[in-house]
């Protein structure tokens, strides 16, 4: 799973969700990548008022603001294939997590 922080240098949000993604990945493996905005005149038009953003596996999942129990719980629920929300309302449907996992005794 790749998650990435869309940021920016002397942002205090965006540090304090860097502090949040750090302690949800000694729980939760997954891949940590940060981007720059400044970096592409594309990426700075699109976030400059909404840093940080944060994306899962290119989907776009959080902004401003990140609580750790609610990334945490994203996370989970993507990685066992439950269906998550998208932010524009619409929802993507992850493969399902085995019975033998899930334990509540349904299929899919």
């Amino acid at each position: 799973m790749i998650v990435r922080i869309y940021s920016k240098p002397n942002c205090c949000l965006c540090e304090q969700a860097k502090a949040v993604l750090d302690r949800v990945r000694e729980r939760i493996p997954f891949e940590l990548l940060e981007e720059d905005i400044r970096a592409s005149p594309e990426l700075f038009q699109r976030y400059r008022y909404d840093i940080p953003v944060v994306t899962v596996d290119g989907q776009e999942a959080f902004r401003l603001r990140l609580d750790e129990a609610e990334v945490e719980a994203f996370l989970l629920r993507a990685m066992h294939g439950t269906s998550i929300a998208l932010l524009d309302g619409q929802e993507e449907q992850l493969p399902s997590l085995p019975q033998e996992i899930r334990g509540d005794g349904e299929e899919g």
